[in-house]
């Protein structure tokens, strides 16, 4: 399914929520996103190799392959950038990613395909012009990965905010906007484990929240499951400032030498 986020003529930004489906039963749901904006193409977390087809397919109903000039990557997971090489090969986009995983992505790639294809975004992030918008890389450090970036689109006030907000729900589930408190409630059986074992702790959520409180975003879309509107944001920022998370949960019970089964 093909989700249009924001549309004003001229700029455009679209969610792909099932380029996956009946793939590989076994691979998490993950949403793609594509923005177009006076012409010029960016995706955001393009997937890996499940989706690549797929998303070619519905990308150029909307943007000719050559005029996808970047790939934004939050982190370097497989289900981020796994197909990394054969976006390389087939277009002339550049890939920005944290500068931590900049020397680690070319491992994706066959030869030398990724030389001078790669931007490093600095710890403190940095605004990207493109067509009639600007795409702000925004620190999202150590939630999950240590080196990790969501991208802010300015024009549709739309926080791409990869796992953060994440969901683990059914592609068929996600065609349809979180907008109350009273649905986001609903939503959180889905979203508990995920946040409390991938996210590292309390205090990076804490300074997170901190910083999209003072940002103007209209809708909250992650790379996996529902995204979210109107009240259910304010709802999602309460929760999550006060959530115990990744090492706030371990003890020394978690790091065990493991005895042989009898």
């Amino acid at each position: 399914m093909t989700i249009e986020l924001y549309n004003d003529g001229k700029h455009l930004c679209l969610m792909f929520n099932d380029l996956g489906k009946g793939v590989s039963d076994a691979a998490i749901q993950a949403n793609q996103f594509l923005i177009v904006s006076d012409g010029v193409g960016a995706l955001i977390d393009p997937s890996g190799n499940i989706t690549y087809n797929s998303l070619v397919l519905e990308m150029q109903k909307y943007l000719p392959r050559k005029q996808l000039k970047y790939l934004f990557a939050s982190h370097q997971d497989p289900d981020i950038i796994g197909a990394l090489d054969k976006w390389l090969f087939s277009t002339g986009c550049q890939l920005y990613v944290s500068a931590l995983w900049s020397r680690f992505v070319p491992h994706f790639c066959n030869l030398d395909r990724s030389d001078g294809r790669i931007t490093s975004i600095p710890d403190t992030g940095m605004a990207i012009a493109m067509g009639a918008t600007t795409v702000h890389a925004v620190p999202a450090h150590f939630l999950h990965a240590e080196g990790n970036f969501q991208f802010y689109d300015s024009r549709s006030k739309i926080l791409f905010s990869g796992d953060m907000g994440a969901s683990l729900v059914d592609a068929h589930d996600v065609g349809t906007p979180i907008s109350t408190a009273e649905q986001f409630h609903a939503q959180l059986h889905t979203m508990r484990g995920f946040h409390r074992r991938y996210m590292v702790s309390s205090k990076v959520c804490r300074y997170w929240v901190h910083m999209v409180r003072q940002m103007d975003v209209q809708m909250l879309v992650p790379q996996h499951g529902c995204y979210m509107t109107d009240a259910a944001i304010p709802a999602f920022l309460d929760w999550i400032d006060n959530l115990q998370c990744g090492i706030d949960l371990f003890t020394q019970d978690n790091y065990q030498f493991p005895a042989m089964e009898n």
